[in-house]
């Protein structure tokens, strides 16, 4: 059995089809952890992928947070973020991974590592498991391709990226502190960016970085710019040190 990790994403979703293609839909099995604060498209897409790719793509969440909710988590652990990552990656993506995997048995794992990412996939291998079948990188997929590969589908991006995001994140990732992409949210989603700059106020989180310096999201200057967005990682199986910790000076 192959298990392909399906993020809502158009790399996951090359990685299914090609890993469809190579190995027969009967070896694969596709899984996807809804968290709540994704675009609500992400649903559509999910559905329109799995009929393009002729497999059902399971839905699978932690039992410790059926909700898939990060704004749970992140009160449950009175916290949004960790020197080491983000808590909502560890229990909603991970740790859901891990309790899917220990029930299922897999031998093999495919996820949307591009070729754009082959130093995320070897740390994967070196650090967690090394079953895991590099299906993009070796098809020398980026993620451009895979953009366009699912669209020749007839298959729309998901609504988040048209507007102008970089992945199918959730909104408001706290994985972020480029001001670049808080004022993107505060544009595009300002009740997300409210409920954000709220909890981290409440919780003494500083989301944001200006000049170095941590700051509050309700002290963040509108026109205030930053890291571009296209550095932003996407949610996954490792929270990289794009994160504000609890209680840190500014």
């Amino acid at each position: 059995m192959i298990a392909v990790w399906f993020s809502c994403g158009a790399a996951s979703a090359a990685a299914l089809k090609l890993t469809i293609e190579e190995y027969g839909a009967e070896n694969v099995r596709a899984i996807n952890q809804p968290i709540a604060e994704e675009h609500k498209d992400n649903r559509r897409f999910c559905r329109e992928v799995a009929e393009w790719c002729g497999v059902e793509i399971e839905l699978y969440n932690a039992s410790k947070y059926p909700s898939g909710s990060c704004v749970d988590v992140w009160n449950h652990r009175k916290a949004m973020s960790f020197p080491k990552g983000a808590p909502c990656t560890r229990h909603l993506k991970i740790e859901a991974r891990q309790e899917w995997e220990a029930i299922n048995s897999p031998e093999w794992h495919v996820m949307g590592y591009t070729v754009e990412e082959k130093a995320r996939h070897e740390s994967f291998v070196k650090l967690e498991r090394q079953n895991l079948l590099p299906i993009l990188i070796d098809a020398g997929m980026t993620k451009s391709d895979c953009g366009d590969m699912v669209r020749s589908a007839g298959i729309d991006l998901p609504a988040i990226y048209g507007l102008g995001y970089p992945n199918a994140n959730c909104i408001g990732c706290v994985k972020a502190t480029s001001p670049t992409y808080w004022n993107l949210v505060r544009e595009t989603f300002p009740d997300v960016f409210q409920q954000r700059a709220e909890q981290s106020r409440r919780l003494g989180v500083r989301l944001a970085r200006v000049k170095g310096q941590r700051i509050f999201l309700d002290e963040l200057d509108p026109s205030a710019k930053g890291r571009p967005l296209w550095t932003m990682p996407p949610c996954g199986l490792f929270c990289e040190e794009y994160t504000a910790t609890k209680g840190e000076a500014a």
